[in-house]
């Protein structure tokens, strides 16, 4: 009777790790992003965590099978939230030229281009009127870099002024502390969207560039599950689908550069 019983034990806990091995913890994918960022992420009416990046996020770890978080970030700290792994990926924007060796890549899925936002009628048409003038960009954003890798631009003007969001520089403008906003041109469109003719974009862009998914340099398993299955949705139809919600939020169709 005590063999039986014994086998019953041991039986019962091969089960029981048979189990526990069998089960994992899923995935999860923790997303860190600019919430005053539009069309990209951004705080909806109602409070919760929106954008084109976000959506597609969530879609691709549904896909998957894994949990999704969204991590609202300060833009300047993102290496270090990387580094800490308090995200594990950057995905909002994220402008992939110019930085391919500083991070592990997906490949890129928006054609970009940094614009200057003027107030319509404060006369200017052309970089070269900004001359002497003060322009706004976020700090530590692609705008910023984009107009100090611009040497020409920048020494003509009076000033470059970085602050931490879009909505501030914005205000700025409004009240002509500032002649200028450099932005992607997504946030530049957002951002003037409901400003009927009080606003216009110059022709003239300072630089073009390419927005993909960046994770900590190395984390080549992450990155490759995540862009496999990102590719999967520009081709099976999903990319455009969720894209299309974010047309009126500024969301250029045309510069969905994986759809192909």
């Amino acid at each position: 009777m005590k063999k039986v019983f014994a086998l019953v034990l041991i039986l019962a806990l091969m089960l029981t790790l048979c189990a526990c091995g069998g089960k994992s913890d899923a995935q999860t994918l923790k997303v860190g992003f600019d919430a005053e960022f539009p069309p990209y992420g951004f705080i909806a009416a109602d409070g919760s965590y929106d954008g084109f990046d976000l959506a597609m996020a969530e879609e691709l770890c549904k896909r998957l099978g894994w949990e999704f978080e969204a991590v609202p970030i300060d833009w300047t700290q993102k290496d270090n939230e990387l580094k800490a792994g308090n995200i594990n990926c950057i995905w909002n924007g994220f402008t992939y030229t110019g930085r391919e060796d500083k991070y592990t890549w997906s490949d890129p899925y928006v054609d970009n281009s940094i614009v200057l936002v003027v107030k319509a009628d404060s006369g200017i048409t052309s970089m070269a009127d900004l001359a002497g003038k003060t322009v706004m960009a976020q700090g530590a954003s692609s705008a910023a870099d984009a107009i100090n890798g611009n040497e020409q631009f920048k020494n003509s003007l009076s000033q470059v002024v970085e602050l931490p969001d879009y909505n501030s520089g914005f205000m700025e403008l409004n009240q002509g502390t500032v002649d200028a906003v450099a932005a992607d041109i997504g946030v530049a469109q957002f951002q003037i969207a409901n400003k009927s003719g009080e606003y216009i974009i110059l022709d003239e862009a300072i630089s073009t560039e390419q927005y993909a998914v960046g994770f900590l340099l190395g984390n080549t398993e992450l990155c490759e599950a995540v862009n496999a299955e990102l590719k999967k949705m520009a081709e099976d139809g999903t990319m455009l689908a969720i894209a299309q919600n974010y047309v009126e939020a500024g969301l250029v169709i045309d510069n969905l550069c994986m759809l192909g």
